[in-house]
Parts: C-alpha cells; sequence; structure tokens
C-alpha cells in the first residue's frame, strides 16, 4: 500500500479515529477542526500540521467527517473550500450524514474540478472507528473507488458498494439511522420499564442481550445507563439531525414513518430538557423522569 497525503477534516469521535487509523497505517496525515486542542492531541500522536492553504494542492485525498451537510459543504467550497485548491485526481470521502440529493449535488460540484467524490457515511462507533474496523457505505464512480482505495484500507473493516455515483450510500445510511435511533430509544423505554417492574438495569442487561429482544444498540448502550456514565460516544442532539434527515427524506418519497418520528419526539425532549450533549443512551432518563424513577447516574 502507498504512502498517500491526507487532511482529515473533522476531528470529532469518528473522525478523530479516522485520523488516527491512517496514521497507523502509514499515510501522512494532517488534522483540522474546529477545537484547536483536537488538533494539538492528534499531532502529538504523529499526525501533521499546517494551514490547509499551503499543502491543499499536494494533497492525494481529504476525509471530510464533520457534523452535517451545511458543515460538509462549508469544507467543501466555502470562503476556504478545499475543493478548488485540490490537484485533479484527488479524492473528496464525504461521511456525514446527509440527504441523497445532497451528496449527488457534491459530486457534481467536485467533478467541475476534476476531483473525485466518494458518498461515504459511516457507521460503527468511536471504538470501532479507532480500530480502523468501520463500515462505509459508499457509493461512487469506479475512478473514485480506485483513488480511495488506500483510505478504506485503513478505515474501514467492510465497505459496501452500493452504485456507480453518490447518492446510494446516503441512502442506505439514512435507512440504517433510522433503526439506529429508533433501537436506542426503544432500549430506553424497555430497560426503563424493567424498573418499574423490579427489574434493575444491570439484570436487563444481562438477560435480554441473550434474548430476542437485543439489538447491538442495545448491547452497546444500554451498559452506559447500568454504568450511570453519560459521557458523550454519539450525542443526544446527533439523532435530532439523523433522523430529521430521515424524515426530510420520507416526506419528499411521501412515506410515512410514524415509528421514526415518535423516537424523534423522544430526542427533542431530552434536548429539550438539557439533555442534548449527553450520551445518546441518555434518552432512557426521558422516560424514567415521566414514570418518577431515578436510573443510574440520575439524582
Amino acid at each position: 500500500m502507498s504512502q498517500k497525503k491526507v487532511a482529515a477534516i473533522g476531528l470529532g469521535s469518528m473522525g478523530y479515529g479516522m485520523a488516527q487509523s491512517l496514521i497507523r497505517a502509514g499515510h501522512e496525515t494532517y488534522g483540522y477542526d474546529v477545537v484547536p486542542d483536537q488538533m494539538a492531541r492528534l499531532a502529538a500522536e504523529g499526525g501533521k500540521s499546517a494551514p490547509i492553504a499551503d499543502i491543499a494542492a499536494s494533497l492525494d485525498a481529504v476525509v471530510v467527517c464533520v457534523l452535517n451537510a451545511a458543515q460538509t459543504e462549508a469544507v467543501l467550497f466555502g470562503d476556504d473550500g478545499v475543493v478548488p485548491r485540490l490537484k485533479r485526481g484527488a479524492v473528496v470521502l464525504s461521511c456525514a450524514t446527509v440527504a441523497p440529493d445532497f451528496a449527488r449535488a457534491m459530486e457534481a460540484r467536485c467533478a467541475e474540478h476534476g476531483v473525485l467524490y466518494v458518498d461515504a457515511p459511516i457507521s460503527g462507533g468511536s471504538v470501532k472507528a479507532a480500530k480502523g474496523q468501520l463500515s462505509i457505505m459508499s457509493a461512487a464512480t469506479p475512478e473514485a473507488y480506485a483513488a480511495a482505495e488506500e483510505m478504506f484500507e485503513a478505515t474501514a473493516e467492510t465497505v459496501f458498494r452500493l452504485g456507480d455515483c453518490a447518492g446510494a450510500g446516503s441512502a442506505m445510511k439514512a435507512v440504517n439511522q433510522l433503526l439506529a435511533g429508533v433501537h436506542i430509544a426503544a432500549m430506553g423505554e424497555a430497560i426503563t420499564f424493567g424498573v418499574t417492574q423490579g427489574i434493575d438495569p444491570a439484570t436487563f442487561v444481562e438477560v435480554v442481550s441473550k434474548c430476542a429482544g437485543t439489538s447491538w444498540m442495545l448491547e452497546n448502550r444500554a451498559p452506559h445507563i447500568v454504568a450511570g456514565d453519560y459521557k458523550p460516544h454519539s450525542a443526544i442532539e446527533i439523532w435530532l439531525k439523523d433522523l430529521g434527515i430521515v424524515l426530510d427524506i420520507a416526506k419528499s418519497a411521501k412515506f410515512s414513518a410514524p415509528i421514526t418520528a415518535a423516537a424523534l419526539q423522544q430526542y427533542v425532549t431530552a434536548a429539550g430538557i438539557g439533555l442534548g450533549r449527553e450520551d445518546d443512551s441518555a434518552v432512557a432518563k426521558v422516560y424514567a423522569r415521566n414514570a418518577g424513577i431515578l436510573l443510574p447516574g440520575m439524582e
């Protein structure tokens, strides 16, 4: 595998892990974030530092792992956008959860500059990101796939190739986020319901994780409740965005998604009572508050 010169833009819980994986794979990796401490931390772990304007023309790839479509567009085409500075044949991996139409628009705008674009939303959480074991739901031209191959090898355990142009990756991510968001909310409802029936959270996890009612999200998030640890691996407020995107897509398709809408309201309620920056498992606190009970870590 040849060494590439890469900019990792967005060093949150997922983007930071991806940057670590790129460094570990031997790529010359420059990290950028609005939080300077994240950039300094990455530099201390082997990342490179330089103003992006100074190195953009020599980059082989840009991995963009920011919050949403607006931030993605600003990174790529804003006042200091990177795409017009890139060399022809450089590749952009866009990892945020966005609408399929947005991904298609970004691909077209990149093509105007001779830059390749991979619709590359990710799944797996911060732990898998740090281990280079993400799942990537991708869609791109054959040329873009070829240019992104080393990035995939460094950051992902599984790369799903879903189409030869952007859009299909983001559509699949929306489907995944529908399930993931609903599963977390359902876990919060179930674990709290169990408490009302005299089942403590630890017993809930022990039993349900071995039964048909389990899910990956339950097994990953419910232990946070047992520990009373709501430090955000993925925050409540992420689901306002992601399930909002799902419902926007559903509306445009004239598709009713009532379970998704109900789950979103629980996250909206959680954010409204000040839990937006807590771990998304804290959605269970909404149920606990309504039931008049305390979960671990609640006062």
